[in-house]
């Protein structure tokens, strides 16, 4: 079966409990920075990374993506693209919006229950008005 047909993924951005999503109009780049991006396995309770890092052992269903970012816009909107790199695969894209100059945030990417992700190398790229912001690579072992 080919491998696009077997990520049936749900793509969710979490932010701090701050952060509100907002639908409102595109802003060009200007200066906003994505400042850090990280990926891990879990969230702590203030919507941290836990034990970051770029290597998942199989089996393993959830990878969050953190990031912080200042100067945008208000309501900026950001597409988190997701890839398979190990078949060049792009898995899903999902429009968020940045609610405020600065802050941290975080995007998922999750299996249905009892299903994990393929073994294989990842990467997820932010991106706005077609231009990456920053991305991260990370595997699956």
């Amino acid at each position: 079966m080919h491998i696009k047909h077997t990520f049936i993924c749900v793509l969710s951005l979490i932010l701090l409990a701050s952060c509100l999503i907002a639908g409102c109009q595109s802003w060009p780049l200007g200066s906003l920075k994505i400042t850090d991006i990280k990926t891990a396995p879990a969230l702590d309770e203030n919507f941290m990374p836990i034990d970051s890092t770029d290597v998942f052992k199989k089996g393993i269903s959830k990878i969050y993506c953190w990031f912080s970012w200042r100067d945008a816009e208000t309501n900026t909107h950001i597409v988190a693209k997701w890839h398979y790199t190990s078949q060049n695969i792009s898995i899903i894209n999902h429009t968020f919006t940045l609610p405020r100059k600065e802050g941290t945030g975080s995007v998922l990417l999750t299996m249905p229950e009892g299903k994990t992700l393929p073994v294989g190398s990842y990467r997820v790229d932010l991106v706005i008005d077609k231009q990456t912001l920053r991305s991260r690579k990370f595997t699956i072992e």
